[in-house]
This record gives C-alpha cells, structure tokens and sequence, in this order.
C-alpha cells in the first residue's frame, strides 16, 4: 500500500510517500481502502514533535491520520462478512490514516448514505461533531447575533451555515479578503478581516451588541472579539489559529454576565462521550443541512496540505484524496 510516512521530527517535507505492505485485519478488526483522510492542524505539531494536550508526541517511524473514509475491503475473524463493500467513516484511529490502506476497528464504523461524498464524511466525522459540541454549549436561535471567529476554517464554516439556518444575524470573521469573502458566501450578514485595523469597530457598529462569539482564533483578536459581546452574552472557545488561547478573566465575566466556555474541554469530557454527536453531524450532512467546506489534496502530496494548514491557507476542512 502507498502510505505517507514520517521517520523525523521536523519540517513538511519530512512527510514521505513510500510502499509498505498491505496491513491485515484481526479479530474484531475490518480493513479499509481509504478514499479520503482528514487532517488536522494538531497533527501539523505532532509532525514537529510537540505534544498537544492528551496527545504525546508520536513514536517514530509513524503514519498519522485519525480519520478515514472509504471501502471495506478485508474483514477479521468475529466480523460480519456483509461490512465488505460497505461505504465506511470512522474518526476513531489512533493513527494511520495517511494511506490507501487502514485497518481500524469494526465496531467504530459509520455507514455513508450513497449520496454523502468520503471528503464531506470525513470532515463531519469530527469538525461535524466538533460543531455539534459547541452547539450544545451555546444554542443558537433567530434572536442573536453570532460573531464566528475562523469563519472560513472547517468548523467557521459549519458554525456559520447553521446560525444562518437558525435565523440568527451572523458575522464571520476571518484573516485576509478571500477568507473574509467566503464568510459572505456562506451567508454571513456581515464579513470582515480582523487581519485589518479596526475591524471591531466595524462589527460593533454595523452589528450592533453581538449575544454569542466561537472563538477559533485566541490571543488579541480573541480577546477582541469577547470584548463586543453584550452583557449576558455566551462565550465558546474552541480553537487557538493565533498561537495562543483567550480566557477571560473570572472577575470580568461576572462584571459583564457573560458565560464563557472550553469547547474543546466539554467534548473530551462529555458524559457518554461523542458517539451521538458524531450521528446527528453525519445526520446533518445526509440530510443536506450541513455542507462541509472541503478542501483536498491528494495523497502524495500531504507535505503541500501541511505547509497549506500551518500558512493559514486553507479553507474548510483538509482532506487527503487516495
């Protein structure tokens, strides 16, 4: 099989596509032939060595990848022969994923409606269920105006789609004019580019009193952002792009009667875990409700989809194509 590996800590171009042999599956286990992986800026840091959270940095030699959809295609003793040719997603790899084999764990997978693409599959497995996790935090209806920060990443562009679904007045923000333009093209009633001086001002008066931020992004401009919410409004952190995380401080969110909360702690620490929101994510896609903002690179060329993710130049959710 074709797998990207990585045998270095260090820069993109350490990712090398090599020849491996086919992987077979054990008891319990079914083996997929990937048509499409995800990829994540978290596997970006890992690729450099650097733990993230609960995530050590990986032994070496390793193929990364999480996440993958495609055909089954092999099936291990204990599993149901009728899973092969199956349209499959899972999100529950602990590594892997980068390549046109996998063998993951039968009871993990998800079958895909014929109508759902493997690229919309695989960004819904997580970045879906990611959304759907701050959904639960801070639902969204027709009376507020919600300030997405990130709009034109994986999860911005979910969050957007569905607060416009809902009726609310939205605002996608996002650094520089095409990914500020996308916001606009997902329904945004006002896109801006926090990259540019001032671009608060803007939201507060064309806006007005914003009752929800997602915060994607952190450092300063997350801190901006928080700082056009109205009193009682709700604050849901889920990302760091600038480097580092906002918190709010504890006195002010009494001051203010905001809510503040870690998306990203709620969904590692969810009771019953994640196994429904990822149904209801995959739900909302087969239904037509939620439409990923996919964008692919194949295979051979996951160095190129890396440097992409860590130059901020992506838009949606990075799929790798086999």
């Amino acid at each position: 099989m074709d797998a990207i590996t990585l045998a270095a800590y260090g820069p993109p171009e350490n990712l090398r596509l090599v020849t491996q042999p086919d992987p077979e599956p054990g008891p319990g286990q079914a083996r997929v032939a990937v048509r499409a992986a995800g990829v994540h800026f978290i596997e970006t840091l890992l690729r450099r060595g650097v733990p993230v959270g609960p995530h050590p940095a990986p032994a070496l030699p390793v193929v990364l990848g999480g996440e993958v959809a495609g055909v089954v295609d092999a099936v291990g003793e204990g599993v149901d022969p009728a899973l092969l040719g199956a349209r499959v997603v899972t999100g529950d790899l602990e590594s892997g994923g980068y390549a046109s084999l996998a063998v993951v764990e039968a009871a993990s997978l998800l079958r895909l409606p014929a109508h759902v693409s493997y690229g919309a599959a695989v960004a819904m497995v997580t970045t879906g269920t990611t959304t759907m996790g701050l959904l639960e935090l801070a639902p969204v209806t027709e009376t507020d105006v919600v300030l997405v920060m990130a709009a034109a990443g994986g999860v911005g562009t979910l969050l957007v789609r569905h607060a416009r679904q809902a009726g609310a007045a939205v605002v996608g923000a996002a650094g520089g004019p095409a990914k500020a333009e996308r916001g606009a093209a997902l329904g945004a009633a006002l896109a801006v580019d926090y990259r540019e001086p001032g671009w608060a001002d803007v939201v507060r008066e064309r806006a007005g009193e914003v009752t929800v931020v997602f915060d994607g992004v952190g450092g300063r401009l997350g801190e901006e952002a928080f700082g056009l919410l109205a009193k009682g409004g709700r604050h849901v952190v889920y990302g760091q792009a600038a480097g580092e995380w906002f918190r709010p401080a504890e006195e002010e969110l009494a001051a203010r009667g905001v809510t503040s909360h870690d998306g990203i702690g709620h969904l590692l620490s969810r009771p019953g875990g994640l196994g429904d929101l990822v149904e209801s994510a995959l739900a909302e896609a087969a239904a037509g409700r939620l439409e990923p903002a996919v964008q692919e690179f194949p295979l051979r060329e996951a160095a190129a989809a890396h440097r992409a993710l860590e130059e901020r130049r992506t838009m949606g959710k990075v799929v790798l194509t086999v």
